[in-house]
């Protein structure tokens, strides 16, 4: 049997396990930050140093784990990769880019990366601990697949803080979906830099990321820039209020020819202001589109980011520890 460990509230010293009067999503990101500064401190870490829990998730080169660091007591994820897979797919280079990134990057709605070790066989990725699992299984879980739109509008203003941090630090992502997203205590964590790169000034030529997230400018071959993650943002915007990427079809080359005509239709249910979101974030021209802080004001988002102000609103679904984090 795996070992039970306390959740990421549980864990942090003081923490009252119940609903504070005041603003306990600050009280929490305060204490955490705290917490994380004075009892988990870089070190050359190893295997023995850690308690292994229960798995979390699974992908093509290794597995996550539910992990403890012995001394301190400190929650975390541990990606467990294995070498031999990494060399057969040739995909070490795309590792070392992936720490190199993410290892640097400091902000609320970026899962953090602790550090990395390894051993003869493995590699293991040190990573913050997000309880509420995978977005897109979270997201599959909800009526008709599909998040109500003031939950929808609160998770794209997250991303947009996340990506404007990214942006500033010449940081392009290029693999926005919900399978690469982890809910913590509601606030949306980007959680997987495979594809990410650090390019400050010349324009990228490679084709990557995920077929119904690919922007036009990749699907015709173009050069790209940081804007093919605000194209990635409409698509998370229209599958967070539909249940369904945009230009889905049968078979790829329809998938590849809707996104170059942007064959954008609407459900009936989407209201006008999300429509006319989405509509300025996926054009054709990168130019044209939306920047960041043209999303993050726009009315939509600001209408329902009012709304979750009172105190009778409900900001999100519940988060349980039941829930698992997948890569």
């Amino acid at each position: 049997m795996y070992q039970q460990f306390p959740s990421t509230q549980e864990q942090i010293e003081g923490y009252p396990g119940k609903e504070n009067k005041g603003d306990r999503a600050v009280q929490q990101k305060e204490k955490m930050a705290a917490y994380t500064a004075k009892r988990f401190e870089p070190k050359n870490w190893t295997i023995d140093d850690f308690e292994i829990g229960k798995p979390l998730g699974r992908g093509k080169f290794g597995h996550v784990y539910l992990a403890r660091e012995k001394k301190s007591k400190f929650i975390v994820a541990l990606k467990v990769l294995y070498k031999k897979q990494l060399l057969k797919s040739n995909v070490e280079h795309q590792l070392r880019r992936e720490i190199e990134i993410q290892s640097h990057l400091r902000h609320d709605n970026i899962l953090r990366m602790y550090g990395f070790f390894w051993d003869e066989k493995k590699i293991y990725l040190i990573l913050e601990y997000a309880p509420g699992g995978e977005l897109y299984k979270d997201l599959k879980k909800q009526p008709n697949s599909r998040y109500a739109e003031p939950i929808a509008a609160d998770y794209i203003g997250q991303m947009c803080k996340a990506l404007k941090y990214l942006h500033s630090k010449d940081v392009i992502h290029r693999d926005i979906k919900p399978e690469n997203l982890l809910n913590s205590l509601g606030t949306i964590k980007i959680a997987d830099f495979g594809w990410s790169i650090h390019s400050p000034h010349d324009k990228r030529q490679t084709l990557c990321g995920t077929l119904d997230y690919l922007p036009p400018e990749m699907v015709l071959e173009e050069p790209h820039d940081k804007r093919v993650d605000i194209w990635s943002l409409g698509i998370l915007c229209f599958e967070f209020c539909c249940g369904f990427p945009p230009f889905e079809a049968h078979n790829n080359d329809e998938t590849y020819k809707r996104i170059r005509n942007i064959d954008l239709k609407f459900p009936e249910h989407l209201s006008p202001e999300v429509r006319h979101l989405i509509k300025n974030i996926l054009t054709l021209d990168p130019k044209q589109r939306y920047t960041l802080d043209q999303i993050e004001t726009h009315p939509w988002i600001k209408k329902h980011a009012a709304a979750k102000e009172q105190p009778t609103q409900a900001t999100g679904p519940n988060i349980t520890q039941k829930q698992t984090q997948a890569q």
